[in-house]
């Protein structure tokens, strides 16, 4: 395995650029949000904010992550078809960050933009067969290919926007999933894909500082469905084009989070008999919030995790299954382990500070932190 310099070299061009660029137009763009109304008002228990403050600065992000990406990459078809496709989810955030659209339109615009992302080539054409003891290594979809990736890409899309109900929750997974498919993409020497994660990695850092808790502006549905547009037709360029079992293993582990808090709620709601759609405050940051989390440290929770699936997808890639699974297993008890130290202790220090603290320390989880994923 050979990693090519130069191939590094642009992909930290692009991250800078892309960072430069969206820490620089993050101000402007809040400041077009106050004066448009793209402003989140906290009007139910889901948010965590206790005063309106500015969203849609997903438009600085995407505004980094184009600039990088006209920069230091040609456009051919592929690329093209990604960038039309996010291009309209941004523009459907933007109204959405304004207006607050209806789930069921925005649902069939970002199957209109994943269909034309996906006609101009971001296909999954095959998939690694999940059974190891099977003679065939991988399943051909043919015509199937098309459904199957439009289904991929807008449930990837709507993944990443629900986990965004924390200061810097989606914005830093983002980071992570993004940096984990670049190192993914210099192993197996993809180097257009690690350039597409550097310069989206780049825009996500350059935004965060905005948006840590407490947070100065919200990335709205704006950067959240962007985000996870992206990520999405990423995975397909840099993953579900090899015939082994990372094919199908790696963009679960690299977007595991998103993944498993959206089946969660999907599965929770038709439960109780509610749309899938519908509102509520179950979602994985909620339950850390109720367990007595502040929202930093629930954040860094999930930062954690998410780290810790990267690098498993990593590891899957670089020396198999078996030791990815090993390596994933040790790290999930070591990290749980942790956290089960680490809760005792803030026990112990809460029982022995006075009630009034307590109190005061159980209010911070209502400062600067926005629901708007499941409008």
């Amino acid at each position: 395995m050979i990693i090519q310099l130069p191939v590094i070299g642009t992909a930290v061009a692009a991250l800078l650029v892309a960072a430069a660029v969206a820490l620089i137009t993050t101000p402007v763009v809040k400041s077009l949000a106050v004066r448009i109304g793209a402003v989140d008002v906290p009007k139910d228990n889901r948010r965590m904010h206790n005063h309106p403050i500015p969203r849609m600065g997903g438009l600085a992000i995407f505004l980094g992550f184009i600039l990088s990406i006209l920069l230091f990459l040609p456009l051919d078809q592929q690329l093209r078809g990604m960038l039309l496709g996010a291009v309209i989810i941004v523009v459907l955030g933007i109204f959405d960050d304004k207006y607050a659209l209806p789930a069921k339109p925005k649902f069939v615009v970002q199957i209109c933009a994943a269909l034309i992302a996906v006609l101009m080539g971001n296909r999954i054409y095959i998939i690694s067969n999940i059974n190891l003891f099977s003679s065939d290594p991988y399943w051909e979809l043919g015509w199937l290919s098309i459904p199957v990736s439009v289904l991929w890409i807008v449930g990837i899309t709507n993944a990443v926007n629900l986990i965004d109900g924390l200061d810097g929750l989606a914005c830093g997974v983002s980071t992570i999933s993004s940096m984990t498919l670049l190192v993914i993409a210099l192993v197996v020497l993809e180097p257009d894909v690690a350039v597409l994660t550097a310069a989206l990695a780049g825009a996500c850092l350059g935004f965060l500082p905005y948006n840590m808790n407490p947070a100065k502006i919200f990335m709205g549905d704006t950067g959240s469905t962007f985000l996870g547009f992206v990520l999405a037709s990423v995975s397909i360029q840099g993953l579900f084009k090899f015939y082994t079992f990372i094919s199908f293993a790696a963009p679960f582990l690299m977007l595991g989070l998103p993944i498993f808090d959206t089946c969660f709620a999907i599965l929770r709601r038709v439960a109780k008999g509610q749309s899938p759609m519908s509102p509520d405050r179950g979602h994985i940051h909620h339950r850390l919030i109720d367990m007595g989390f502040s929202q930093k440290q629930a954040v860094a929770t999930l930062y954690v995790i998410s780290a810790i699936l990267g690098m498993s997808a990593v590891v899957l890639t670089t020396i198999g299954v078996v030791r990815a699974m090993l390596f994933l297993m040790a790290l999930f008890v070591a990290g749980a382990l942790a956290a089960k130290l680490y809760l005792e202790h803030n026990r112990e220090d809460e029982k022995s500070q006075p009630e009034h603290h307590t109190q005061l320390a159980g209010n911070d989880n209502f400062f600067g932190e926005e629901d708007q994923s499941d409008k």
